[in-house]
């Protein structure tokens, strides 16, 4: 049984606590892919040029915003199983992903979260790449608090260049 990790907000408290409603759609079923296609086609085109903002809640429903919506908000500010950004692409009559990562700031996901995203995504039939086309890697520096991103495997903490740990270590502890 693969475990499965929850991942709390460890953004900003200010975006936290100021949750607010954003456009978004939950796809949580066949049924729902309509839901999808009208939300899709209803955005400008400007907007379908660059991915949108997506969370798997703790109950395995995929939900998403436009870009420049907060994750915390569209989560309800709750707990997610994942977080990040995705991009659709026309597929037949349909829609397909064409590219999906881990990138959220605001819950910091590891690239472990890939299995909820493609059990939200293979529940109602949405193609996918298979796994993060960008895997993004989060750490919190031991010493000053500030979170990171590890890039080229620099486990180095930009602020203060702190060694950052091998392993996930943001909570909101």
């Amino acid at each position: 049984m693969v475990r499965v990790r929850r991942y709390r907000y460890v953004g900003p408290a200010e975006l936290r606590d100021r949750v607010i409603a954003v456009d978004a759609v939950a796809v949580d079923s066949l049924a729902s892919l309509a839901s999808l296609d009208g939300w899709l086609a209803g955005r400008d085109s400007r907007d379908l040029t660059e991915p949108v903002t997506f969370v798997v809640v703790l109950d395995g429903v995929l939900r998403l915003a436009p870009r420049r919506s907060e994750h915390v908000a569209l989560a309800g500010g709750h707990d997610v199983l994942a977080a990040g950004e995705m991009a659709f692409a026309p597929a037949g009559t349909g829609w397909r992903v064409a590219e999906v990562t881990n990138q959220s700031t605001g819950y910091c996901p590891d690239p472990d979260c890939w299995p909820a995203v493609a059990e939200a995504l293979d529940r109602v039939g949405l193609p996918h790449p298979g796994g993060f086309t960008d895997r993004i890697t989060f750490r919190r520096c031991p010493t000053c608090g500030e979170r990171n991103i590890v890039r080229d495997d620099d486990f180095t903490c930009a602020l203060c260049g702190s060694a950052l740990p091998a392993r996930w270590n943001l909570t909101s502890d």
